[in-house]
């Protein structure tokens, strides 16, 4: 049977579920996303298990965090499903496949599926659902991946084809004792308001330029406010030119907290600058106010849509900032242009400071 929700029809709900699979093992970002579609298979199927098939840091992140996940079962790294974290020890398909055997609706949030489709096909389970791209194997009940789609409503559109109608458009992660403990500990107390500035990304194309962060650390720090300076140990070298460039006291903090501290960090800042990376979705996941530096095409498929505390301030650019080759005709390949260029210059650049820091200090007023 076919109900109206809130994103329009689904479909009925799987009868006697009593553990439902979800394979979503990628970056920190795409899994903030995964939070609602997740929330609405648990308001869907309130008693069954939910598994969560993802890395070693998800089973970190969710070790005695409330929401919708009651375990992770960690997937073994895989082309086209995930890499290999350092020093991770080696784990067999077959052991992974005994382990994840029993469920009765296998999801999966993993991308187009040429990669997950088949591992998702493989659990046994008697309904799989999920997205496929052209080159991917069909499932029981799918949807077209479409590249160009909001990543929380592509997810919530998936499990509404097994009954599970969307609850919420926004995703939030619970912030537990322990980790504000931490945050606490590395931190001590704050004597003024606390900012956060996140300067770093994977992708150098979605990095912001340092010099940029350095205006909006040291404007906010005559503003008043304590500014903290995040990022991972793979960026201490932009966190490090920030901090430099500001030529103010900020504080820099790379590598001090785990995800769950960083968690607990955000939660008590009055505002988060970053790039469109992983922290930047956690900040609005755990409630804080964000103004995030988006590429053009990536607002569209992960700003918030919210605007009461945030703020996505986007670069229109298209064409390569090196090589000036229009980098569009990949998704539209029916449109002149050159497709992909391998340079990785920054694509948001052009973002001015002063834009940021006029959304940064609207929201940072009362």
């Amino acid at each position: 049977m076919v109900t109206p929700s809130l994103l329009g029809p689904t479909a009925g709900r799987v009868d006697d579920v009593r553990r439902i699979a979800v394979l979503r093992a990628n970056a920190l970002g795409d899994f903030i996303f995964a939070l609602p579609a997740l929330d609405a298979l648990r308001a869907a199927y309130p008693a069954a298990e939910i598994v969560l098939l993802g890395a070693p840091w998800h089973a970190k992140l969710w070790r005695d965090r409330p929401g919708p996940v009651d375990r992770v079962l960690v997937v073994p790294p895989a082309p086209g499903i995930r890499a290999p974290e350092p020093g991770e020890p080696e784990s067999s398909i077959d052991d992974f496949l005994a382990a994840a055997t029993g469920c009765d609706l296998a999801v999966q949030i993993h991308g187009g599926g040429a990669n997950s489709n088949p591992l998702i096909s493989r659990l046994g389970a008697r309904v799989t659902v999920g997205l496929r791209a052209d080159d991917a194997p069909p499932l029981d009940r799918w949807l077209r991946y479409v590249y160009y789609q909001h990543e929380v409503i592509r997810y919530l559109e998936v499990v509404g084809l097994v009954g599970a109608p969307a609850t919420t458009i926004t995703p939030t992660l619970a912030v537990t004792d322990a980790d504000r403990a931490e945050a606490a500990q590395v931190l001590g107390p704050a004597d003024r308001p606390r900012v956060a500035l996140h300067p770093g990304a994977t992708d150098n194309r979605r990095r912001w330029p340092a010099a940029h962060f350095a205006e909006v650390a040291r404007a906010l720090h005559e503003d008043g406010y304590e500014v903290l300076v995040t990022g991972t140990p793979a960026e201490r070298e932009v966190v490090d030119r920030v901090v430099a460039a500001a030529q103010v006291p900020v504080r820099p903090q790379v590598g001090t907290l785990s995800l769950g501290g960083l968690v607990g960090c955000y939660a008590d800042c009055a505002l988060v600058v970053s790039n469109d990376t992983g922290p930047l979705h956690v900040a609005a996941a755990v409630g804080a106010p964000t103004v995030g530096i988006f590429w053009v095409g990536n607002l569209i498929n992960g700003a918030s849509p919210l605007r009461g505390r945030h703020r996505p301030i986007s670069s229109w650019t298209v064409h390569c900032p090196v090589c000036g080759v229009d980098c569009t005709p990949g998704i539209y390949p029916h449109r002149p242009g050159d497709g992909e260029c391998p340079h990785r210059d920054s694509f948001v650049a052009d973002v001015p400071v002063i834009e940021v820091l006029e959304a940064a200090r609207e929201l940072l007023t009362p």
